[in-house]
């Protein structure tokens, strides 16, 4: 099925074929990564009635926020996993991923309706709509609240606009030559990542307004989400390539050694990328339906969570690395506790094995 049959169907124009005897068999074999049921506490919140396309956590970790293909966004309590407030009645499609304001007081969503959103969280009143000319894919808002991106399909373009008012100022019309999968502010809000099923990735700068930064052929197929780390140094980006990359964007190392692969984590597409606060720590998600947990320095996977009935579409991590947040096509949330996760023989296993690395890197540096 192509991206334009999808859409013309309002399937997922991101999503895979899949059989109902597929569903059922992940259902028997339902296990976690190395060793069944390996004492990773987690909880699920069910509230959506259709896929969960976005998740984050907000109100310094003691909130969650998602939204949904049913057109709704929830704000949840996480002790008691319950929604305290529902989002509803400003899209008419479904809508394909939201994103909070620093202070927690605006909440930014975009839709398959061709618009974006400005709410306010303590009433759930739309405040305005930026209108677009294709699908929405994604949005940002910049993280000093002044400035929100989105990512369209019909112009394969990025087009920012102001946080108070929904007012155009930037649009990158044609900036990609097909569907901008997804765009980010860096920390420093100085540039804006995006990335396309052209398999490009491009960072445009907001003082000189002009890409200064083009990245091609490095995967081998779409380009579905990116972010930036905290200090703004690195940029990951996730593919349908089942790999992910790690670009050192501040330094501008890659120009050089190209980037870091990190390979061998998924199944499926990797639908989703998330930094921790401190990029130690990469959390990814794939339509293999697993959550995958990466370490930055050592390069290599430490930890897949499963159990998702179905394609997880975004990811989250808090602020503390304790607890990952993941949202699926099966309608549900999953909160995951890792905070005891070294214990696990898997991870173990992985820290052994990456010590030998850092020997073996060692000997051939004195040679």
């Amino acid at each position: 099925m192509t991206l334009q049959q999808a859409r013309n169907s309002n399937i997922d124009p991101l999503a895979l074929d899949e059989t109902e005897e597929e569903i059922i068999d992940q259902e028997q074999r339902d296990t976690w990564d190395s060793e069944p049921l390996s004492q990773i506490p987690f909880k699920i919140l069910q509230g959506h009635s259709e896929a969960v396309s976005g998740c984050h956590f907000c109100f310094d970790d003691a909130r969650i926020i998602t939204c949904s293909h049913d057109g709704t966004v929830k704000l949840w309590d996480i002790p008691n996993c319950t929604p305290v407030c529902t989002f509803d009645g400003g899209h008419t499609s479904p809508i394909t991923e939201c994103c909070i304001r620093s202070d927690n007081k605006r909440l930014i969503t975009s839709s398959w309706d061709k618009t974006v959103k400005a709410w306010d969280v303590e009433t759930a009143k739309v405040l305005w709509t930026a209108h677009l000319a294709g699908l929405v894919t994604s949005c940002d808002i910049s993280l000093d609240g002044k400035f929100v991106a989105a990512g369209s399909d019909v112009e394969n373009g990025v087009l920012i606009v102001d946080a108070t008012n929904g007012k155009y100022v930037s649009k990158l019309k044609d900036h990609h030559l097909s569907t901008v999968t997804s765009c980010r502010f860096d920390p420093d809000i100085q540039r804006v990542a995006s990335v396309s099923a052209d398999k490009a990735v491009k960072l445009w700068d907001m003082i000189a307004q002009k890409t200064t930064i083009t990245l091609m052929n490095k995967h081998s197929n779409v380009v579905s989400d990116c972010c930036f780390s905290m200090n703004g140094r690195f940029l990951c980006t996730a593919s349908w390539d089942k790999t992910l990359l790690l670009w050192d964007i501040k330094t501008g190392k890659f120009r050089s050694s190209g980037p870091v692969i990190l390979s061998n984590g998924h199944e499926g597409s990797v639908s989703s990328c998330v930094f921790s606060k401190d990029a130690s720590v990469v959390v990814s998600g794939a339509y293999d339906r697993t959550v995958s947990i990466w370490d930055t320095e050592g390069e290599c996977k430490k930890l897949t969570l499963k159990g998702h009935q179905d394609w997880v579409m975004d990811v989250a991590v808090s602020t503390d690395k304790n607890w990952i947040l993941s949202s699926s096509k099966d309608c549900t949330i999953r909160l995951w506790n890792i905070q005891k996760s070294d214990h696990i023989r898997a991870v173990i296993e992985t820290r052994r094995v990456m010590g030998l690395k850092i020997i073996q890197q060692q000997h051939m540096g004195r040679k």
